[in-house]
């Protein structure tokens, strides 16, 4: 497969990951809590990435028990905890700032991997740091009017998605060294349905989940955002350095942006725009060359919502 094709497959996959907003508010004018939103994706992500294991090789299954602390880690710690985040950030706040401060994990691995890893912190990685703490400011409506700022609360759970979705991979950094990439993913959702979904009432809405609109919302969340943009990008990455595609799936807070300011009416500052331009600018600088790379352990890469 040529770059461009592999390129475009990632832009794709990015994109879907970008349209989750219109799946998540739209089951919110229905009735849905942000936990029970959750709950559908990760047990619908579920339904349809065990089959696509099992076809692919079911072998991908097996794994000691033992290591279960890093699927509690991957699942429970960091995806269901983000997920709510994310979701209720956008209930909060709106699609646009919810996806824009969702893309300060970088700049959390960044800090993570420091503490944990030792990793350096080089004159790259601090310029995106500082670059990421300026653009949140303006997206968060400092130098905007009060209805164009945000909320503390919604302050806290934006930043506490990009947190819990940075430790995504210092979890799955330590999962990679013993399992493929498909033996992580399906136990991480599979891991976060038995955790969430007993405990977040989306029994009550057995009847609501009959329904066809309902029901077309479920699918989109779990199979169109969820499941064919997992295998859209990760079929991406076979031909692409996994940077590269970084850079790529910063098209996604720009399609949420997008979707938000066209379905659902939301705008933002002209300084909102400039912080988000800034968040997603530090992502492109954060990335390090291909030289640097490979002078270094290799890391888990972080690949959208």
């Amino acid at each position: 497969m040529e770059n461009k094709s592999a390129w475009l497959l990632i832009a794709i996959g990015a994109s879907l990951w970008g349209v989750i907003g219109v799946f998540v508010t739209y089951l919110y004018e229905v009735g849905f809590t942000p936990l029970e939103v959750v709950a559908v994706r990760v047990l619908t992500a579920s339904i349809f990435m065990v089959p696509y294991v099992l076809m692919k090789n079911r072998k991908l299954f097996k794994i000691k028990v033992k290591d279960s602390r890093y699927f509690i880690g991957t699942g429970i710690i960091s995806i269901v905890l983000f997920n709510w985040c994310l979701f209720s950030s956008m209930k909060e706040s709106s699609i646009s700032v919810a996806f824009i401060l969702l893309y300060t994990a970088p700049a959390f691995v960044t800090i993570l991997s420091r503490i944990f890893f030792k990793e350096a912190l080089t004159t790259r990685k601090l310029t995106a740091l500082l670059i990421t703490l300026v653009g949140c400011s303006l997206v968060i409506g400092i130098f905007s009017n009060s209805t164009a700022s945000i909320s503390l609360y919604g302050l806290i759970l934006g930043l506490g998605s990009g947190f819990f979705y940075a430790l995504y991979s210092i979890f799955g950094k330590a999962a990679l060294s013993k399992y493929d990439s498909l033996t992580v993913t399906v136990y991480t959702f599979l891991f976060a349905t038995v955790a969430i979904v007993p405990f977040s009432g989306l029994g009550a809405k057995i009847t609501l989940l009959m329904d066809v609109k309902v029901l077309g919302l479920v699918i989109g969340l779990g199979f169109l955002s969820t499941m064919l943009p997992f295998i859209f990008y990760t079929k991406g990455l076979q031909y692409v350095e996994s940077s590269r595609a970084s850079i790529i799936a910063t098209i996604e807070p720009v399609v949420a942006s997008v979707v938000g300011f066209f379905i659902f009416n939301e705008t933002l500052s002209t300084w909102q725009y400039v912080g988000m331009v800034m968040v997603i600018s530090s992502v492109i600088i954060v990335q390090e060359s291909k030289k640097q790379k490979a002078n270094r352990p290799q890391q888990f890469d972080q690949a959208g919502v």
